[in-house]
């Protein structure tokens, strides 16, 4: 069955876009083009992904953005860019993020990247430093596949590998917690006790890491949705660009995963929620998500899968500096009976 194009004029019934601006009337809040956003327990997620075109996903309680695409305004405000690869669909914002960061007196950002690719993520912003004729103060730190970055006191990110067709690498999100070694928490020691011990250099605690985020970027093989701390993380944003039974010797040429490859994989993760992301233009979403339901229909274990562009909504912001994304939440049928 052939998939219809992504850019098929359908009936629309997009909801008013919404006022991220507390009283302030529309027409003096700006509209962002489409922005997916999705609350989760541990943070939102906000952005926009389709192959070839951008990719950008922004945590902005964890104060970091997965890729860069185009740097939509909203996520200037996180201080770590994660840089999954050098493809312009997800990188072509890099260095206006670090300018804009730059000129509105912001940190200087700081980009996390395959270590491959560096120098050369170095060199593009020495290249737009010539051109703009100032210098913009930035970090670029590569890591090899298995390194970890502390982001701040107990948010660890660590990279995992994947396959692509330049030099890849995925991020993992852990939360990093120092927990009382078992056989001591169960003996109910005072406090007194155990800051003894530890002044003694006895060590009474071990770390547990609880794996939040895991976000791919580009990549083929479902294998690499099967990684510790992948496979179990909180939640997965993963890429799967083809959906369509023609497209798997395109998938291959690409290394990109197709659905039929993510259905394999899929019975053996343990993830709470799994965001596909990248899906092709040439795929009408709606379709991707009937083939997607009919794929699954005979699985017996399976995780909560939804698409991030089907989050996707019209977004206002104050006009001025770059602010943090302040979700405003839905009344409720309780707020509607105060007012």
């Amino acid at each position: 069955m052939k998939a219809p194009d992504q850019n098929t004029p359908v009936p629309s019934s997009e909801p008013a876009p919404r006022n991220l601006t507390g009283n302030a009337p529309p027409h003096e809040a700006p509209l962002l083009p489409s922005l997916a956003v999705v609350k989760t327990p541990y943070c939102h997620l906000l952005g926009y992904s389709v192959a070839g075109e951008e990719s950008v996903i922004q945590a902005p309680e964890l104060n970091v953005v997965f890729d860069i695409g185009k740097c939509p305004r909203p996520v200037l405000t996180s201080d770590f860019c994660l840089l999954t690869h050098g493809h312009m669909d997800h990188s072509a914002g890099l260095a206006y993020y670090l300018s804009q960061r730059f000129f509105q007196g912001m940190t200087p950002g700081t980009v996390i990247c395959p270590a491959a690719i560096a120098d050369a993520v170095s060199g593009v912003i020495k290249s737009w430093t010539a051109l703009e004729g100032k210098a913009i103060a930035h970090r670029v730190i590569g890591l090899n596949i298995g390194d970890e970055f502390e982001l701040r006191k107990g948010l660890i990110v660590r990279t995992f590998a994947t396959r692509h067709t330049v030099p890849s690498a995925g991020f993992l999100l852990l939360d990093r917690r120092e927990k009382l070694k078992p056989e001591l928490a169960e003996q109910n020691l005072p406090g007194h006790m155990l800051r003894d011990m530890k002044a003694r250099g006895e060590k009474i605690t071990y770390t547990l890491d609880v794996p939040l985020i895991a976000y791919t970027g580009d990549t083929s093989m479902g294998e690499t949705l099967l990684q510790d701390g992948v496979r179990d993380a909180r939640i997965l944003i993963t890429e799967c660009t083809f959906f369509e039974h023609g497209h798997r010797k395109r998938a291959a040429v690409g290394q990109h995963l197709h659905v039929n490859e993510f259905i394999e994989v899929l019975p053996k993760l343990e993830n709470e929620l799994v965001l596909i992301s990248h899906l092709s233009r040439r795929t009408y979403l709606r379709w991707a998500q009937k083939q997607l339901e009919k794929a699954m229909a005979g699985l017996i274990i399976k995780p909560k899968v939804e698409f991030f562009m089907d989050h996707a909504q019209k977004l206002q912001v104050r006009p001025g500096k770059a602010a943090a994304f302040t979700p405003v939440e839905p009344a409720t049928k309780e707020d509607s009976e105060d007012a």
